[in-house]
């Protein structure tokens, strides 16, 4: 294993024990409002500090980019770790055993290290650039589908940019009317790792952030998959909408989420 992703694995255990037992007692879970509809606790704090110090013992010269602290500029630069320390906190506080720690380690702009772990479930996806992607040791592929029929997609609602709800409720009906199922679980990170792993054939969501999707995207790619905006092209990280699945079948998607676009979308 490389020893940054070493280092991650270590970071996002300690961030899931801290996870796992807070959510065994949830009248300890403190939750706050930091926008519509989106919820940070005090355990969303107390794991991305774990994960913080973990990081910082080995490699206190670089950079941090996390969902709640923010940027913690580092002397160099070329390291960015990238951090979401619980995503799916709103299936967190309302007991829903679905959420997941995402680590992703960037060098000079390229993804080159990544975990997302499951705590709940002790999963443990993993992934280091040009060397595939792992789920507890054991490699997985992207679903090589080559069209929409019998497969499932994986997405998730605009729920932070209502504005946008008639054209993403037109791109799934029209892929919903070729699939065999869609499923919403509630974290964006799970269902990129998901995809990797072939549990869900594809991916797509509106207004994501990069400590969503960073760790997701690199063990997509790693596990045979493409991960690009909703037109196909390479504009996801900074729009945050996403497509996620195999060559063929992101092609296929793609076709279908055109011709809802609006001009915003596109």
């Amino acid at each position: 294993m490389h020893p940054m992703l070493n280092i991650a694995v270590r970071a996002a255990r300690s961030a899931g024990t801290v996870i796992s037992r807070a959510f065994e007692q949830q009248d300890r879970i403190e939750v706050n409002t930091k926008g519509t509809h989106d919820f940070v606790t005090n355990i969303d704090n107390n794991a991305e500090q774990a994960i913080i110090d973990t990081i910082k013992k080995s490699y206190p010269k670089h950079t941090i980019i996390s969902e709640e602290c923010g940027e913690i500029k580092g002397e160099d630069n070329d390291y960015q770790w990238v951090i979401d320390p619980l995503d799916g906190t709103t299936n967190f506080v309302k007991g829903i055993p679905h959420f997941c720690v995402s680590i992703a380690l960037k060098v000079k702009g390229k993804l080159d290290q990544a975990v997302i772990y499951d705590p709940m479930r002790g999963e443990l996806f993993t992934a280091s650039r040009g060397k595939g992607a792992q789920l507890n040791g054991f490699r997985i592929r992207v679903k090589q589908h080559k069209e929409l029929d019998g497969t499932i997609l994986a997405t998730g609602f605009p729920f932070k940019q209502k504005q946008h709800t008639d054209a993403y409720m037109n791109m799934f009906k029209t892929l919903f009317m070729k699939t065999a199922d869609m499923r919403r679980a509630g974290s964006a990170a799970l269902d990129l790792a998901y995809v990797a792993a072939g549990r869900v054939d594809g991916f797509f969501e509106l207004g994501l952030k990069p400590w969503d999707t960073a760790a997701g995207e690199l063990l997509v790619i790693e596990a045979g998959g493409l991960v690009t905006d909703l037109s196909g092209g390479h504009n996801h990280i900074a729009s945050g909408n996403i497509v996620a699945a195999s060559a063929r079948l992101l092609k296929e998607i793609v076709q279908d989420i055109r011709p809802h676009l609006t001009h915003n979308l596109k």
